[in-house]
């Protein structure tokens, strides 16, 4: 049983925005147990581990000034307050104000001053505008392979397939998997969910022979290149792609004009970056096991390491400049498109990676963010990200989250927020501590949607928040309010009563799939594939209660396709697959996707949550290549259904 918090810590936990009770998957409400309300206060900075601390950190509560202003201010309405001062706007113009924030100022970010006060002033736009009704797919790239690519999918497969799908089928919209830059030495992360940065792009997915260096080398080194083409395989072996293509990159830096010359002339966050990753060749990919001295962008030895790497930093910052590049060229095969490229956002970066080095006074040390116990992972998840500190994020005026999204938005006409419930609160899990041992620390939301909000205007991007799971109900009001939409997956959409909700009742404003990710396949689903495979990896607690459920459920689709005029032999996968898509063309909601692995009848789901080493997660390719993947008679059929859906 866990240890009650006590009225003193709870209102001093309150008071730093932890929650010391919650509403779990089943809404029942859970008590957080006292030791894990102290360690998470330890990692904001407040000492609460002895009675006179616990007594002397909420004195300090209780003795702030209540009429102070906060670090950021989010106005879109008249605020009043308690000094006149100058509104420095965001294009450099000024504006005097008595004791009243006006509600016209413009749109962007601001700064208040007066006397010793300065403040960040946050403006949003009333409301994004909604996207135009139309339908695409959802793809993660690294599973598409073609004659061109080395492997695994490339920026160039993308920029085909983004072609192909809007000039063969009148496709609108194509949800990739995030293209994060991740970490590449000694081994590659796999999973695009686990960024090394947010900032920039993974330069595994450049395609070789598309650089100006490959077309301006000479034959023998371009035939030397080709010749270090992997194979493909049944599992997409990141590792021996990236050894392939750092080895053919590093034979064409020489005739690569573009080849950065000098670090001093490097963007300052792209030079940092890139000097992660050569540190990260040397010392390894987690920045924790380097020496004292390095730990940080800005420790003693860092300067001293750059130059003595300057080759390698320069050569990493040549290929993050390629990965931009080929990213650019993609997302112009997007222009016809109704919405155009989706790009995926992570929820949080690697402790050890590039951004928890260069942005370490952002995040908080040692925590780890996750999610409590759930009906599919009935153990907890512990994601090993770092979570954003919200003070800091407060005290900056939300700098790192705005750079963040306008990089993330530079190539892309969509913003797909990962667990977007994380703009409102997160699962922190302190150091030492499991998944189940964890609490929320909640974050000023209007804040993040705030900069979200502004980021996506000004790249006029449709922005789209997953909202499954245990999400409260002001998560998906405030998507709402700001022009944002939702997530409907079928597995998910639920009446009152906990029946399956026919598409057609779904709510509009909604990004409508099948599955995800995350879920099992369509025809995972229908042979219980992802309860075997949760079983196998140990992260059920009851197997056979687990297989009652995945029967019920899919007697309860096949009900609800019968219901709804889509009835088939449930003994032929490829039509109930086909069938599936028809009622999902049925969906009100603005944008619908299929997932090729759904349409292609494929049985493995791209990731087991809770799992790391028994499941091969984001190594699994797509059954179908693509130079034949449109042409294939599943995925034309369920094009076709898409297609003719009332926009």
């Amino acid at each position: 049983m866990p240890e009650p918090v006590e009225p003193e810590l709870a209102e001093l936990a309150t008071a730093h925005g932890i929650a010391v009770r919650y509403r779990d998957s089943s809404e029942q409400e859970v008590e957080v147990d006292r030791g894990v309300v102290v360690d998470v206060l330890s990692a904001l900075d407040v000492d609460a581990t002895t009675p006179p601390a616990l007594a002397a950190a909420l004195a300090a509560v209780r003795s702030a000034d209540p009429g102070r202003l906060p670090p950021t201010l989010v106005v879109d309405t008249a605020r009043s307050l308690p000094f006149a001062g100058t509104v420095v706007l965001e294009d450099g113009g000024e504006r005097a104000v008595g004791t009243t924030l006006p509600a016209d100022l413009p749109v962007g970010y601001h700064r208040l001053t007066g006397g010793d006060r300065d403040v960040t002033v946050i403006v949003p736009p009333p409301r994004l505008e909604p996207p135009p009704p139309t339908w695409g797919w959802m793809v993660q790239l690294y599973a598409l392979r073609s004659p061109g690519s080395w492997g695994c999918g490339d920026y160039a497969d993308l920029a085909s397939l983004l072609a192909r799908t809007a000039d063969e089928q009148g496709a609108g919209a194509l949800l990739v998997n995030p293209l994060h830059a991740l970490a590449l030495a000694p081994r590659v992360e796999p999973s695009p969910y686990s960024p090394s940065s947010r900032r920039f792009l993974h330069p595994l997915y450049v395609r070789v022979e598309d650089t100006a260096a490959y077309a301006a080398a000479p034959s023998s080194v371009r035939s030397s290149v080709a010749g270090l083409r992997p194979a493909s395989a049944d599992l997409v072996d990141h590792d021996a792609v990236w050894a392939a293509k750092r080895t053919a990159l590093e034979l064409l830096a020489p005739y690569a004009s573009s080849f950065p010359r000098d670090l001093d002339a490097l963007d300052p966050e792209q030079r940092d970056v890139a000097t992660w990753y050569a540190l990260a060749e040397r010392h390894g990919s987690d920045l924790h096991e380097w020496s004292a001295d390095l730990q940080h962008v800005d420790d003693t030895g860092v300067a001293a390491a750059r130059a003595e790497l300057a080759d390698r930093v320069l050569f990493h910052a040549w290929c993050l400049d390629l990965a931009d590049a080929q990213l650019a060229t993609a997302h112009e095969a997007a222009g016809g498109m109704a919405v155009g490229l989706i790009a995926d956002l992570a929820v949080g970066c690697s402790a050890g990676g590039a951004d928890a080095w260069t942005l370490a006074g952002a995040l908080a040390r040692g925590v780890t963010v996750g999610a409590p116990p759930d009906d599919f992972n009935q153990q907890g998840q512990d994601w090993a990200l770092p979570p954003w500190r919200p003070d800091a994020l407060a005290a900056s005026g939300y700098a790192p989250l705005r750079s963040m999204i306008r990089g993330v938005l530079r190539h892309a006409d969509g913003l797909r927020v990962d667990h977007v419930a994380g703009l409102w609160r997160l699962w922190w899990i302190p150091p030492g501590r499991g998944a189940r041992e964890g609490a929320y620390v909640h974050y000023d939301a209007r804040a993040m949607l705030a900069v979200v909000a502004i980021e996506a205007s000004r790249a006029g991007a449709v922005v789209v928040g997953e909202d499954l799971g245990t999400v409260e109900r002001e998560v998906t009001s405030g998507l709402a309010d700001h022009g944002m939409l939702g997530c409907a997956v079928m597995w998910f959409q639920r009446s009152d009563d906990g029946a399956l909700l026919p598409p057609r009742h779904w709510h509009p404003e909604t990004l409508a799939s099948v599955s995800t990710h995350d879920l099992p396949t369509a025809a995972g689903f229908l042979r219980d594939e992802h309860v075997r495979a949760r079983a196998e990896a140990g992260v059920l607690t009851d197997v056979d209660a687990a297989y009652a459920d995945a029967a019920r459920d899919r007697a309860e689709l096949l009900e609800l396709l019968r219901a709804e005029g889509f009835a088939v032999d449930p003994s032929d996968p490829d039509a109930v697959v086909l069938a599936m898509h028809r009622l999902l063309a049925t969906a009100r909601s603005r944008i619908v996707l299929a997932a090729f692995t759904d349409v292609l009848g494929d049985v493995r789901q791209p990731n087991l949550p809770g799992t790391i080493d028994a499941y091969p997660n984001w190594r699994i390719p797509l059954s179908t290549p693509l130079p034949d993947l449109l042409a294939d008679p599943r995925v034309r059929a369920v094009a076709a259904a898409l297609g003719d859906r009332p926009m």
